[in-house]
């Protein structure tokens, strides 16, 4: 099974993500962005992009690294990444069915003042116009299909932990 935890940036995903991980036996951390910064690494560089996932290899091959993981290792796989391109999540999505992976779609949500906070605040990254130029694109995803195809849960007043424990009982119900 996977646990995607979508959502824009500064939503929790990657500090939420190993607190799930602790709270499930049998599970793995996968952060996609890794796959995307292999295609980066490429040289002479792939055509120029603005975001790793507009180039098609990417998704296909984050559903056939999560399923050669899966065969591999079996249990569960937490995926921490944003999708906020509809056709790019169904392509994600319905690769991962015709392996007969299971998913389960989880959105990290909060209020873009709390959003626009963590991102300028952020001791780890720092303060990034990249992360900050993906709020409207998120709003606009929620409002139209993202919270309609996952499980929301709102962290803008939870902290990761509760976050991540309100994401394992909803897998375990």
């Amino acid at each position: 099974m996977i646990v995607w935890l979508n959502g824009t940036h500064g939503a929790g995903k990657t500090t939420t993500s190993p607190l799930v991980q602790q709270l499930m036996p049998d599970s793995r951390v996968f952060d996609a962005e890794k796959v995307g910064e292999t295609l980066m690494d490429i040289t002479p560089g792939l055509p120029d992009t603005d975001n790793f996932q507009h180039w098609p290899p990417w998704r296909p091959l984050v559903v056939e690294t999560a399923r050669q993981v899966l065969d591999y290792t079996g249990g569960i796989l937490v995926m921490p990444m944003t999708v906020l391109v509809e056709q790019y999540w169904r392509e994600i999505s319905s690769g991962l069915a015709r392996h007969g992976i299971p998913v389960r779609h989880f959105v990290l949500h909060a209020d873009q003042h709390t959003l626009r906070d963590r991102i300028e605040g952020d001791t780890v990254l720092g303060p990034s116009s990249f992360r900050l130029s993906h709020l409207e694109t998120y709003a606009e995803a929620a409002r139209t299909w993202l919270h309609s195809e996952a499980e929301v849960v709102d962290t803008t007043h939870l902290t990761p932990a509760e976050a991540a424990l309100r994401i394992v009982e909803s897998v375990k119900n």
